[in-house]
C-alpha cells in the first residue's frame, strides 16, 4: 500500500510517501513537520528511504528518519549529505512488493530519480511532472527547460502504456489516465 504522509500536512514540504510491503520504504522525507510518528502509525520499521532529489523540501526530514529507524538514504547525488548510497541510472531497486527502474530525469534538479514499476505500473515522479500537466520548476540552480523537456519525454517512453499510477512530489496523485498528464506536461513545458 502507497501512503502519502504529507496529506493534509499544511507547511512547505513534498510529499512523503510509505510504501509496505517485503521492503517498507519511504520516497522522500519531506520536511518542516515531523514525519517519524506518521510512519509509526503503520510500521515500526523502515528498511530504505529513496529521494527523488535533493531539495531541501524533499529531505528536510531525512536525518530525524535516519536517526529513529536506522536506515539509509538512496538517491542519485552521492556528494550531497542526504544520501548515504547511490542509485545509478537505469538501477532496479525494491519499494514494497514490487522492483521499480531508477530513470535518471534531470531538469528541474540534476540529481533528479523518478521510479518506475512496470509490473505494479507504478512512477515516483518527483517533481518532474504533476497531476494536470504541471511540470517541475526550472527557475532554480541546476535548472533547465530545455533538460526538463528531454527528461520527460524520455519518461513517457519507460513508462509506455503501463502507467497506471503518478505519484508526484507536490499535490495529488494521479490514478485516472495518468499517462494523460505526462503528455499534457510534455506539451506545455515546451510552450511556457
Amino acid at each position: 500500500m502507497i501512503r502519502n504522509l504529507a496529506q493534509g500536512i499544511r507547511v512547505f514540504t513534498s510529499n512523503a510517501f510509505l510504501v509496505d510491503g517485503e521492503t517498507t520504504a519511504l520516497v522522500d522525507a519531506g520536511a518542516n513537520f515531523d514525519v517519524v510518528p506518521k510512519v509509526r502509525e503503520f510500521t515500526e520499521s523502515l528498511d530504505a528511504v529513496y529521494l527523488t532529489h535533493t531539495h531541501p523540501d524533499h529531505i528536510g526530514n531525512v536525518d530525524a528518519v535516519r536517526d529513529a529507524f536506522d536506515v539509509q538514504t538512496w538517491g542519485y547525488d552521492t556528494g550531497n549529505l542526504a544520501v548515504d548510497k547511490r542509485i545509478d541510472d537505469g538501477e532496479r531497486i525494491q519499494i514494497g512488493d514490487d522492483v521499480y527502474e531508477a530513470v535518471h530525469t534531470p531538469g528541474h534538479k540534476d540529481d533528479h530519480l523518478c521510479f518506475f514499476s512496470r509490473g505494479s505500473g507504478v512512477c515516483f515522479a518527483g517533481d518532474l511532472v504533476f497531476a494536470n500537466g504541471g511540470f517541475g520548476r526550472t527557475d532554480l540552480p541546476e535548472g533547465d527547460r530545455g533538460a526538463l523537456v528531454e527528461s520527460i519525454d524520455r519518461l513517457r517512453e519507460v513508462v509506455g502504456d503501463d502507467l497506471t499510477e503518478l505519484h508526484t512530489g507536490h499535490g495529488p496523485s494521479v490514478t485516472t489516465r495518468p499517462k494523460d498528464d505526462i503528455d499534457l506536461a510534455a506539451k506545455a513545458a515546451r510552450t511556457r
